[in-house]
């Protein structure tokens, strides 16, 4: 659990940062930084969905390991 909250610290600070250098404005930063991880995580979940049906498909046991 404690991997999980330091990489999104880290994805917090990382869209942070990167949408507050391309604007120049804090309020865009943390609104970016908070709603963009939300965004993915959803996307994460179809994405797995999606593995999971074609390792299925093609007989094979899902794993989280790459």
């Amino acid at each position: 659990m404690l991997k999980t909250i330091t990489f999104a610290m880290v994805h917090f600070c990382v869209a942070f940062t990167v949408t507050y250098l391309l604007t120049d404005s804090f309020l865009v930063g943390g609104a970016v930084a908070l709603v963009e991880p939300a965004i993915n995580t959803v996307v994460f979940y179809f994405h797995e969905k999606f593995w999971q049906r074609i390792n299925r498909a093609n007989g094979q046991e899902f794993s989280l390991a790459a």
